[in-house]
């Protein structure tokens, strides 16, 4: 299997673990199926057991993610609504608009905001070798290297 020379995985670069987030999968072995449901995240990965809550208060940094990515959706709208319909601008259905999008977006990205963040988190904050199972040690130790 590519990636693999002694039967362990080898490290996912930067790029992967970010598109493993924005798939809602584990940034470190690209496990999916990490919701029970919408709003419910299990603790561990059932593959590498890489614990989601790395560290103490680590949801308000995907709490902070899906706030940006909200605040620009509605502020996109806005934008876009007024630039659309300028000079006569219909502020009823534009303020709808606006609420629609300030209601929906923040509860559709959830879930890839905790994911995306424990990708970012874990460029940050490389993986100790002991937050994983043995078979993934050798991508923790890579990604322990790994020197912006």
């Amino acid at each position: 299997m590519p990636g693999m020379d002694d039967g362990r995985p080898a490290a996912p670069t930067r790029g992967r673990m970010l598109l493993r987030g924005c798939l809602k999968r584990c940034p470190v072995c690209g496990q999916g199926h990490l919701f029970r449901r919408w709003f419910h995240r299990i603790d561990r990965c059932p593959r590498c057991g890489l614990r989601f809550e790395r560290i103490e208060g680590h949801w308000t940094g995907d709490l902070g993610l899906n706030t940006i990515v909200s605040f620009s959706a509605l502020f996109l709208t806005l934008i876009v609504g007024f630039a659309l319909t300028y000079p006569d601008i219909p502020a009823v259905l534009l303020f709808l608009l606006a609420v629609g999008v300030a209601l929906v977006v923040p509860v559709v990205f959830f879930p890839f905001s905790k994911t995306i963040w424990l990708a970012i988190d874990l460029m940050m904050r490389p993986l100790d070798p002991d937050e994983v199972r043995p078979a993934y040690r050798r991508s923790a130790e890579a990604l322990g290297r790994r020197v912006t």
